[in-house]
């Protein structure tokens, strides 16, 4: 994928199991680019009653204004379908966000091959020491960022 010069989307979910049979999505954030233009952004979360698990609760409990809640994954996805259109998806981890957009029909790749890494459990890490980010809570702006100075 040409990420100069097309429409795609960086997204990042956080779910309370690998698979979508077995938890829920508690929180859905996405960026959508047109080359590095940033044109939108969708940040969802699950209400805090339809939340099986208090970690998660803790986990996600920043910027609580600055998220549209949903009663339901399915709403969320809804929600994330209607916004996503058919833009490719360049997901932050590949393995669980596929099993959750298994229904997508977008194109799904991993992002880390743009950033010339491999995907481990540390390529957060490895991103933000590459890249010289500072830590945040919105993996997708990291992510966003990395691309500007890897692309520019």
């Amino acid at each position: 994928m040409d990420l100069l010069h097309q429409k795609y989307i960086i997204l990042e979910l956080i779910p309370t199991a690998l698979t979508k049979e077995k938890g829920v999505i508690v929180q859905l954030s996405a960026l959508k680019l047109d080359g590095l233009r940033l044109m939108d952004r969708f940040d969802y979360r699950l209400i805090e009653e339809k939340v099986p698990l208090s970690d998660f609760i803790e986990m996600c409990s920043y910027d609580k204004e600055s998220f549209t809640y949903v009663e339901t994954t399915e709403k969320m996805l809804e929600k994330f379908r209607e916004w996503s259109e058919n833009a490719p998806l360049l997901l932050i981890d590949q393995t669980y966000t596929k099993n959750f957009l298994s229904d997508f029909s977008n194109p799904k790749e991993s992002v880390f091959p743009y950033l010339h890494l491999k995907e481990t459990g540390d390529s957060i890490q490895e991103m933000i020491h590459k890249y010289h980010l500072k830590p945040s809570n919105y993996l997708v702006d990291l992510v966003y960022e990395a691309f500007i100075q890897e692309i520019s």
